[in-house]
């Protein structure tokens, strides 16, 4: 459970940073105070993770030849991708979350990696 925990406010941390960062990803837009804000990025966090757990494996299986093919590089696609999906499950779930087009998803995608790799190596799982 505590590892959940962890990894969840990590992703959080990280989906926060590139919407900071990133134009086309609009995080509680508007007016919202800071507590909305720290609440809609912990819960786009948690389908963040979600999809990530349930959907991502399913296609990296039926994409493997893709995987040899470019050596791994297909995995940017498909991280953006699964950014899409969460924005996408964001606005069924009335998330104030969205990712405007691929370009931002990609972009977004790489920033939360780094992000959430480097919290990962500062944080300790266990």
């Amino acid at each position: 459970m505590k590892g959940f925990v962890i990894k969840t406010l990590i992703n959080a941390v990280a989906i926060w940073v590139a919407a900071w960062i990133v134009s086309g990803i609009q995080l509680a837009e508007g007016s919202a105070d800071w507590q909305h804000k720290a609440l809609t990025v912990l819960a786009v966090a948690v389908v963040f993770g979600v999809i990530n757990w349930l959907i991502k494996p399913v296609v990296k299986l039926f994409s493997f030849p893709l995987f040899i093919l470019t050596l791994g590089l297909i995995t940017f696609v498909l991280n953006a991708l699964m950014l899409l999906l969460t924005s996408w499950a964001s606005s069924k779930l009335s998330l104030d979350f969205h990712v405007v087009n691929f370009v931002s998803a990609l972009v977004g995608s790489l920033i939360i990696s780094l992000v959430s790799w480097g919290l990962h190596l500062a944080l300790d799982d266990d």
